[in-house]
């Protein structure tokens, strides 16, 4: 979509994603970041209970009376997006594309962490470029974040994207503590792992993976020619049951590769699916994150 087509598209989900979330969840950055807060407050004598993690030593030698530093809510939170818009994410089979899937996860983060003096700020990487959009607050600049992605245009037949790269530009310069949310389809080699655990270290981490049938699923379709997305190249190959069987026994694995790679650097992972409701899905993760931290377990 371009020019009216593309502002009404955008319009569209926008009032999709208010009239679905809004009124979600309660509470600070609306449940995505748990915790009291990270900006130090008053210092206090210990009590049997407390976080030891949280001893104010130089209170405590001061004063011979071990005392913690309490926290207080730090209202203002940043959150940082790294967008995948490599040549795999330009394909569907389904009800669209899985960069579609890529705006409207957008979209709904940039909903559930705005306002309150709340900033959002991305890292956008197609193979052939990068572009950074500084973090900044207010409904316009989520409005153009949003509007920016949707009409970046796909890299040239032949490039290649580099999730790690991405992911390792936003870790540096070192940022105030916040959210980051990695938005990929997360397919092909797993060498982002350790900017993904470096990242995580200083910031609370969403994984969001957008997925298509096709990409987990090889249907009964005899002979095809299959293409990879970002490289151009081609190969006829009959679906036989044997290899649709293999197919899918390697997505699976991939797919459980991913998710531990994601569990192991302690961040939460929304999975979002083109022939899904990516709307209720997203509800769904974010209740379970709330639950789990208020200990009720994940539903």
């Amino acid at each position: 979509m371009q020019g009216e087509r593309m502002e009404h598209g955008l319009r569209l989900l926008e009032l999709d994603v208010r009239r679905r979330l809004d009124g979600l969840l309660q509470g600070n950055h609306l449940g995505l970041v748990p915790g009291p807060g990270s900006e130090p407050g008053e210092a206090r004598a210990y009590q049997p209970g407390d976080d030891v993690r949280r001893m104010d030593w130089a209170v405590t030698a001061r004063t011979t009376i071990p005392h913690i530093r309490e926290t207080v809510a730090d209202r203002e939170l940043e959150t940082w997006l790294v967008v995948d818009l490599s040549g795999s994410l330009f394909f569907g089979t389904a009800a669209c594309e899985k960069r579609d899937l890529v705006v409207a996860a957008t979209a709904a983060m940039a909903h559930l962490t705005g306002g309150g003096g709340n900033r959002i700020g991305a890292v956008i990487a197609t193979g052939e470029r990068t572009v950074r959009v500084p973090a900044r607050g207010g409904l316009a600049h989520a409005r153009g974040l949003v509007r920016k992605i949707a009409e970046t245009p796909r890299a040239p037949e032949g490039v290649r994207g580099d999730l790690a790269d991405a992911i390792e530009q936003l870790r540096r310069p070192p940022r105030r503590r916040g959210l980051a949310v990695v938005i990929s389809d997360f397919l092909g080699d797993i060498d982002w792992q350790r900017p993904l655990r470096a990242l995580s270290t200083r910031h609370d981490l969403i994984a969001v993976e957008v997925l298509d049938p096709r990409d987990v699923d090889l249907p009964e379709v005899g002979t095809v020619v299959l293409a990879d997305p970002e490289s151009g190249r081609q190969r006829e190959v009959h679906a036989s049951a044997l290899l649709r069987k293999e197919f899918g026994a390697a997505a699976a694995e991939h797919r459980a590769d991913v998710a531990a790679a994601v569990r192991r650097a302690g961040g939460g992972h929304l999975v979002l699916r083109t022939d899904s409701d990516w709307i209720a899905d997203t509800v769904r993760f974010v209740v379970a994150r709330k639950r789990r931290w208020s200990g009720g377990g994940v539903a």
